[in-house]
């Protein structure tokens, strides 16, 4: 007896970030819900048909464009709730920042444009005064 409750009581507390997580995740209700009534919306038109054999139905469903949009809606909507209990983060790309730096980089330590640019950009930093009078350009003119 104590056996099987020290295994209820493991097996609740696994659960327990799960239950919480489904209780507190607006978007995880939301996409249960919109799961729920795509699947509902599915059932009526397939159960609203004359003929209601298995056959008839499963061909409906495998040749009504409408229908098959709904359910790949509803699966849709459940793994993103599934993601969302499992605690998966959503994935974002980082690759638009990264080419992004690529950009800067390749442009502020270019020889043709990067003293260039980098003066502009201490000028809009610094004001364009500079407080010491001193010019720091990469030449060893003034060394």
């Amino acid at each position: 007896m104590t056996k099987t409750r020290l295994k209820v009581y493991d097996a609740a507390g696994n659960v327990r970030p799960y239950v919480d997580r489904a209780i507190s995740d607006e978007k995880l209700r939301a996409d249960v819900m919109s799961a729920f009534i795509t699947a509902r919306e599915v059932y009526n038109d397939l159960m609203g048909s004359r003929r209601k054999d298995a056959v008839t139905l499963a061909t409906r469903v495998a040749t009504d464009d409408d229908i098959q949009e709904k359910l790949r809606a509803a699966i849709d909507d459940l793994r993103s709730a599934a993601d969302r209990i499992q605690g998966k983060a959503e994935r974002k790309s980082h690759a638009g920042t990264i080419l992004i730096l690529g950009i800067a980089i390749g442009i502020l330590f270019n020889p043709v444009t990067g003293p260039d640019t980098r003066k502009w950009l201490k000028e809009a930093i610094t004001g364009g005064d500079d407080e010491f009078g001193g010019d720091y350009s990469s030449s060893n003119g003034g060394v």
